[in-house]
């Protein structure tokens, strides 16, 4: 069976792990604070804050921007769960905005609508990599005073009119979970350049402490060890490889699959997290690429709002979310897929259509 996700770690990995292992310094320490520099670097911010997955980046981001109880965040209800919980873990209420069909993102356009006197800030996801039209996202934020937090998790080295995503809002949220674009096996990591925001971030995520053994506010233990940082130090070298590859494998797609290809406007770089497609019967043809030895994934089958967490919002209708659960399929696009494994992907796909 073809995965739909495979990470590449090279012989660079064990030398950065061996390397801590041999300080004897294992929990977060200098390879973590290495880690957040060069990670910030490359995103294009000042600062760089590592966690221990990409949910406890988004609580504490909101928890660092001062979003709390009472407050509305503005966010769509087509992404991972997490996207939503972690505005409940702050008490605060998520308020959903329905997608752009076309790209999957949050739609600028029903923004002004959801806005009230509670709002606070607004949540974007880049899903499957592709970047959310940020322009008009952000031109309401300032005009309505809002917090910009960008969930960048699914989308490491994308770009939106020339710029990294992680750096166009107030923060940015990755995560490192072994199926992204690069891992650390665990973890996540909180981009800003605002140094309030990357100091109070600094200490939420270890236990609220100003100094050690002192606690001037409410924290939790979020740290990323020194263990995960090395293998993050080495798997950022080889992003921008490991993206091109997708890229690669993205345009054999488009060029060859009898299907609609997934759109990219001119003003967005698409790292393909996942390569999303749409058939009518999606129990069929999943069970189609089964039969042809092709893995797949489906993000995601039941929008957050029909989620029974979420029971407060399940009456609610988004039409656009719900006809994307009910269709999308996302097939390997991920850059240890060989030439002969990708004709395998593209026959079973053309076989089926």
């Amino acid at each position: 069976m073809i995965p739909v996700a495979k990470p590449i770690l090279s012989g660079e990995e064990l030398d950065e792990i061996r390397a801590v292992l041999e300080s004897g310094i294992l929990a977060q320490g200098e390879t973590v604070a290495r880690f957040e520099e060069r990670f910030a670097e490359y995103v294009g911010t000042d600062y760089g804050v590592a966690v221990s997955n990409g949910t406890s980046g988004l609580h504490t981001a909101l928890a660092a921007l001062g979003v709390g109880e009472g407050d509305e965040v503005i966010t769509t209800p087509f992404s991972f769960i997490a996207t939503a919980t972690s505005i409940l873990m702050q008490r605060a209420r998520p308020v959903f905005c329905d997608i752009d069909p076309e790209t999957y993102n949050l739609d600028p356009d029903g923004i002004e609508d959801a806005i009230t006197e509670k709002t606070k800030a607004i949540i974007v996801v880049h899903l499957y990599g592709l970047p959310c039209d940020m322009n008009p996202i952000m031109e309401i934020a300032e005009k309505r005073d809002l917090l910009v937090v960008e969930d960048a998790c699914q989308a490491h080295g994308a770009e939106y009119h020339g710029r990294r995503v992680g750096s166009i809002g107030d923060v940015g949220v990755f995560s490192f979970y072994p199926t992204k674009n690069m891992t650390t096996g665990e973890g996540g990591m909180i981009t800003t350049s605002d140094p309030k925001v990357a100091e109070r971030a600094r200490m939420i995520r270890n236990h609220g402490q100003s100094e050690r053994y002192v606690h001037p506010i409410l924290g939790y233990n979020y740290r990323m060890t020194n263990l995960a940082a090395a293998i993050g130090l080495s798997q950022l070298k080889m992003i921008d490889q490991f993206n091109e590859k997708r890229r690669e494998n993205a345009r054999y797609y488009d060029e060859n699959l009898n299907l609609e290809a997934p759109i990219v406007p001119d003003s967005c770089k698409h790292v393909y997290h996942q390569y999303t497609i749409q058939v009518e019967d999606r129990d069929g043809f999943t069970r189609h690429l089964e039969k042809e030895g092709v893995g797949y994934g489906v993000h995601y089958p039941v929008p957050i709002h029909k989620q029974p967490l979420m029971r407060e919002y399940n009456g609610q209708s988004f039409p656009r979310a719900e006809e994307a659960s009910r269709r999308v399929v996302s097939i390997p696009v991920h850059p240890a897929l060989s030439d002969e494994e990708r004709e395998q992907v593209l026959r079973a796909v053309n076989g089926y259509v």
